[in-house]
């Protein structure tokens, strides 16, 4: 992603910030969505810490060229620079949920991501 690249100015942006780039195998993109610091509990049983681990697991995730579905966003929770967002899966997770922060710019990352959660 080039520093062009949109920005998350809500929380419910990141979702289809996340689907259009993944869709473009973008894997520099996706980790931009995240803060330095961020966690990603994926690849399932795993946590990935910082943004450089998270472009590295996109990386090897868009390698098979999976083509993501927008969802539907599930009713975004706020609390100050805080935002719970989730979806409602089209495939056989349960639920997918993340947690947002606003920056000092405005802007929004995610913090916590859980992509996907099964019976």
């Amino acid at each position: 992603m080039t520093a062009e690249g949109e920005r998350a100015t809500q929380p419910e942006d990141l979702a289809r910030l996340f689907v259009e780039r993944a869709n473009a195998g973008d894997a520099v993109g996706l980790a931009a969505l995240y803060e330095p610091d961020a966690v990603l509990a994926y690849p399932p049983g795993h946590m990935t810490v910082g943004r450089d681990a998270i472009r590295a697991v996109y990386e090897r995730f868009l390698a098979s060229a999976p083509h993501l579905d927008q969802e539907e966003p599930l009713p975004t929770v706020r609390a100050g620079d805080l935002a719970l967002t989730s979806t409602r899966p089209g495939d056989d997770a349960v639920a997918r949920a993340q947690v947002a922060r606003r920056q000092s710019d405005g802007t929004w990352l995610r913090v916590l991501d859980r992509p996907e959660f099964r019976d």
